[in-house]
């Protein structure tokens, strides 16, 4: 299992993609707000496919909420994950904290169970980083 650094800063958080990156069978990943803008992606995505992605996962995971009320009459479920498979690999989207998402594209080989796993990892050390308070200069000795 591969440790999460801990960030510097919470402005730039694609230091949350990199043990993804380094599982087997993992090509792309992307954190996206739910809005479908790119918080952060992987260096092997150009920029318009990472705002491609980041676009369609804001709208996978509202219509995979819909699906879920249709067949629940819930209001608002809650998501743990969406997957959607190809023959080209695997798209898994999770929540990665109000109004962010963390998506991953696999190889068709990949250990779901294995990547879904390391995504809550890494999402639950997002939520640790962004949930610290800022580090303030300290004041103390000037006039």
């Amino acid at each position: 299992m591969s440790s999460t650094p801990s960030p510097n800063a919470t402005d730039d958080i694609s230091w949350v993609l990199t043990p993804l990156l380094e599982l087997p069978g993992v090509l792309h990943a992307v954190v996206a707000t739910g809005d479908g803008l790119v918080e952060g992606a992987s260096a092997g995505l150009e920029r318009a496919s990472a705002e491609r992605v980041a676009a369609m996962t804001a709208t996978v995971h509202a219509a995979a909420r819909a699906f879920t009320g249709a067949f629940t009459d819930a209001e608002r479920p809650r998501l743990a994950q969406t997957v959607v498979e190809s023959d080209l690999g695997y798209a898994i989207v999770v929540p990665a904290g109000e109004n962010t998402s963390l998506a991953v594209f696999t190889s068709p080989d990949a250990q779901l169970g294995n990547v879904s796993y390391q995504m809550q990892v890494q999402v639950a050390a997002l939520g640790r980083a962004l949930a610290s308070p800022c580090r303030q200069q300290d004041d103390a000795g000037r006039s």
